[in-house]
């Protein structure tokens, strides 16, 4: 969530990066969700009017991209060669680096250098849809007012769009999501007689079964920068709750918090699930193959049981997000997904925003694009890719959309990674042997005293 914004710092581990580069994972962690289009505070404010640049017809725009999205912008300028380009690769806002923004600021101060169009991270939204100083222009063009048809718009992914949404204007393209699933391992499921959990307390039962019957085997993982965006978001737990533009509520003593820290708890005793990150150093050479059961977001199919744990094709499935006895409310986390921007700047929107427009919802790009898309129908095409499916044992496309469609849009997109907070307090509590729910309230203060220090009113109710 956040996860262009933020970048979280911190956010992925070397382990991560190493293996999931093609991720940018930005914030990966980046992550972003915020407060729906509907009830967001952001979006009440009145939109300022957009006054475009002088344009200039065919002149060449300058596009900065991370190195994974490089292909697909040689591919737009192969296939679209009268179009004008130049190329720069950046760390599209990765790792928690504040490049991006630094550089606006440079030229919002010289009156001169900003690129057409850029590839970030969820967090990047929320400068880049303010002026960085007085008189300014915003550094990201409001897609919305005359740029891209609400129709297109329209075609993302339910609350995808959520990081991109300030002021009442809509500032970003989605690029890919990474919506939380629950990864099994079928094969071990079935020689174990094992039935895949529909609800979080089948979850822990099975957990705490497996832990007894095949002591070592684990069905999950609280120990990585972002383990809390696939537990705690997906629970609804008001950690990152933007209530005003100027306000964030954490209230990690809400029942729907304070449920998933009991849960955990309990599992993490029964050795069930591990405090070690599955992106720690050494953990899938000594414990990959005893992943059971991991809830975690879309890309964990290629990128962390294939890629890094090496597990052999045909075995690992995916099913839809769990949900809580007497709550039927299907809601999911989201760990990563980057977006693209058009600068207010640009001298040439029509070519910079058909650019962002291919780059996200047509099929030509996005169907063998590495992450899961943002925009349904090229979702479709995507999974539609044998290279995206023939790995699982059995068909992922129905969790995959249940849950693309199910993020929960209260987890807010802020100025400051949701990140830093659970690496710097929680994981090391988890560590050294306290549990999940004594750590709530540290848990809950730093991240209070972290909102303030990025200029929020921090309120628990």
């Amino acid at each position: 969530m956040r996860s262009s914004g933020s970048p979280r710092a911190g956010r992925r581990r070397t382990a991560l990066r190493t293996t999931a580069a093609a991720l940018s994972l930005a914030t990966a962690a980046l992550l972003a969700g915020c407060a729906s289009a509907e009830t967001s505070p952001r979006s009440s404010a009145k939109p300022q009017a957009f006054e475009p640049a002088a344009q200039k017809d065919g002149s060449r725009i300058t596009v900065w991209t991370d190195s994974t999205r490089l292909p697909s912008v040689q591919a737009y300028q192969k296939s679209h060669q009268d179009v004008k380009m130049k190329i720069v690769t950046y760390d599209g806002g990765a790792d928690g680096s504040t490049y991006l923004q630094s550089k606006v600021q440079l030229f919002d101060r010289t009156g001169n250098g900003w690129p057409d169009v850029v590839f970030g991270s969820p967090t990047d939204v929320t400068w880049a849809s303010q002026p960085t100083k007085p008189g300014a222009l915003p550094f990201a063009a409001p897609l919305d007012d005359k740029l891209v048809p609400q129709s297109t718009l329209d075609g993302f992914a339910k609350g995808s769009l959520t990081p991109c949404q300030f002021n009442g204007h809509t500032y970003c393209m989605r690029n890919d999501i990474a919506q939380v699933v629950l990864w099994y391992n079928k094969s071990l499921m079935d020689t174990w007689g094992y039935k895949v959990p529909t609800t979080w307390e089948q979850y822990e039962s099975l957990g705490k079964r497996v832990a007894k019957e095949h002591p070592g085997y684990l069905v999950g993982s609280v120990g990585d920068t972002n383990s809390h965006e696939s537990y705690f978001w997906s629970s609804r737990c008001p950690a990152f709750d933007l209530v005003k533009p100027d306000t964030l509520r954490t209230d990690l003593q809400d029942p729907h918090c304070t449920r998933t820290a009991k849960l955990l708890d309990g599992l993490i005793s029964a050795k069930a699930v591990t405090t070690k990150g599955f992106f720690s150093q050494g953990f899938a050479k000594d414990s990959g193959s005893k992943v059971m059961m991991a809830y975690g977001p879309s890309w964990y199919g290629q990128y962390l049981f294939k890629a890094a744990f090496h597990t052999p094709a045909r075995q690992i499935a995916a099913a839809p997000p769990l949900t809580w006895e007497g709550d039927p409310t299907v809601a999911t986390g989201n760990v990563g997904g980057g977006v693209w921007m058009v600068s207010s700047h640009s001298a040439n929107l029509k070519a910079s925003t058909d650019l962002v427009t291919w780059l996200t919802t047509s099929d030509e790009n996005q169907a063998s694009a590495p992450t899961y898309p943002a925009y349904t129908k090229a979702a479709k095409a995507w999974l539609a890719n044998p290279a995206n499916s023939d790995y699982f044992a059995g068909d992922v496309s129905d969790a995959f959309r249940r849950a693309a469609g199910a993020v929960w849009t209260g987890w807010s997109n802020t100025r400051f990674s949701d990140a830093t907070a659970w690496s710097s307090v929680v994981l090391p509590a988890l560590t050294s042997g306290k549990s999940l729910t004594s750590t709530l309230p540290a848990w809950q203060k730093e991240i209070s005293n972290e909102a303030e220090a990025h200029g929020y009113k921090a309120v628990t109710r």
